[in-house]
């Protein structure tokens, strides 16, 4: 593109900047990629363990069976019938399992953020791109259409005189 074209396609300094930023930081190809601690680890594993179907059929197979061999029990009842060894057990289940989801959906919330805002600059840098693009091409458009009247004003300039003479010679031309 000429250097007369290329103030014409313009976008705000502003804009350019960012655009230049963006394009440096290559967001498409640069992902991010978070280390994970050994704490992170055991969070994340324990929060997709305790939330999947198999660890409720498991546990409920398990509770199940506790409920049956301490009503079935006919020696020694381990834990009678308002099963409060069961309840302790299950509330210090409860009490480690909350904790421990909850680390791991505050580290998913982090990364969710950090996916929002890689996408963010993704989605900035393409607006900003195909806004070039349009400058571009309303340039190269503009350019065409002052090529055509160029034209049309040198034809018109070397017609203009044969047309005047076939007027006052009162013929049309081409009619001959």
């Amino acid at each position: 593109m000429t250097s007369e074209q290329s103030h014409k396609v313009h976008l705000s300094t502003e804009d350019q900047e960012r655009l230049r930023e963006l394009r440096a930081q290559k967001p498409a190809r640069n992902a991010p990629r978070l280390a994970l601690t050994p704490g992170a680890m055991l969070a994340d594993r324990v929060a997709e363990t305790v939330g999947s179907w198999r660890f409720i059929i498991i546990q409920s197979v398990l509770l199940g069976i506790w409920i049956v061999l301490n009503m079935l029990a006919f020696i020694n009842h381990w834990d009678p019938y308002p099963f409060i060894l069961l309840n302790l057990v299950l509330s210090f289940q409860a009490a480690y399992a909350a904790p421990i989801i909850m680390m791991s959906q505050n580290r998913q919330s982090d990364i969710d953020r950090r996916h929002a805002e890689h996408d963010y600059r993704i989605n900035v840098k393409a607006e900003l791109e195909i806004e070039l693009l349009h400058n571009k091409i309303d340039a190269l458009r503009e350019q065409e259409i002052l090529q055509l009247l160029n034209i049309i004003q040198r034809l018109s300039a070397q017609l203009a005189p044969e047309l005047v003479a076939s007027i006052e010679a009162g013929a049309v031309p081409g009619e001959a």
